[in-house]
């Protein structure tokens, strides 16, 4: 058995200045807040890590808290915002004014790089941009010639985070891990990540069928509500009154530090 469990303040110092950040979860459910908070926490204490890339297949509050903290340079996502409660406030602030690099994706562009990193080959080909201006906002995204039937398809380069952090229903303190039935794209984050982070609602003894498995995961962090204000379905589910309070109340930098502070 190997012990993996380490404390959330733990788990945030393995990230390093300019990562690409993969944070699991899908739009309002089970997204890794608490290690947002904790990471948000560090670099506002120490300056780092700084210059990250944050990759979300699709972001949201944590993200916000993220993008808000400043330590994120940079975002790669094909949906950024808070669904029926409105946009996210800090990433619309500073998309808008420029102070944030947003590289143009779609589900293919995402799907196809975790899947290129998943076969070991640098790009994965498919038909996704085709025929649409996407491919002028991303001149690293190539055209390639299908060499059987000499159809161009987009060769969308592989994807490999250097961190994920991926929110659990449970796991054992090996890096066994169960995740509930809407998986987003965690398991291929846990396939493609240098570094994968599992945040647990409960630490169970042993678990003899998983979702992510022991030999890809780095650390356990026992994090109850790890979630929270975003759902953990069937434990818990999203606290609406919370995330549309953070809509409320923040607009800009000043008031996002106000919010931050109130976390407790």
């Amino acid at each position: 058995m190997n012990n993996k469990l380490i404390s959330l303040h733990e788990a945030a110092q393995l990230v390093e200045p300019g990562d690409l950040l993969a944070l699991g979860g899908m739009t309002l459910y089970r997204r890794p807040v608490a290690f947002a908070i904790e990471l948000a926490r560090r670099y506002l204490k120490s300056g780092e890590p700084n210059g990250l890339t944050l990759f979300a297949f699709t972001a949201g509050y944590e993200s916000d808290l993220l993008v808000g903290s400043g330590m994120i340079e940079s975002v790669r996502s094909c949906y950024f915002g808070l669904e029926i409660f409105g946009l996210a406030p800090m990433f619309t602030y500073l998309a808008n004014r420029g102070e944030l690099e947003i590289l143009e994706e779609t589900e293919a562009s995402l799907a196809f790089g975790l899947r290129a990193q998943m076969a070991g080959i640098s790009f994965m080909p498919g038909r996704g941009w085709i025929g649409t201006d996407l491919p002028n906002l991303r001149p690293d995204v190539r055209t390639i010639t299908d060499p059987y039937n000499g159809e161009e398809l987009m060769a969308f380069p592989a994807i490999k985070p250097d961190v994920a952090v991926i929110h659990a229903l449970r796991a054992d303190q090996d890096g066994n891990a169960q995740i509930g039935k809407n998986k987003g794209v965690d398991e291929e984050l846990c396939l493609t990540a240098e570094k994968v982070i599992v945040t647990a609602e409960e630490i169970v003894p042993e678990l003899t069928q998983a979702d992510l498995v022991a030999p890809l995961v780095k650390a356990v962090v026992h994090t109850p509500r790890g979630a929270a204000p975003t759902s953990c379905h069937p434990l818990y589910p999203l606290d609406g009154e919370a995330i549309m309070a953070y809509t409320e109340q923040v607009s800009d930098p000043e008031s996002w530090r106000a919010y931050f502070e109130g976390i407790k």
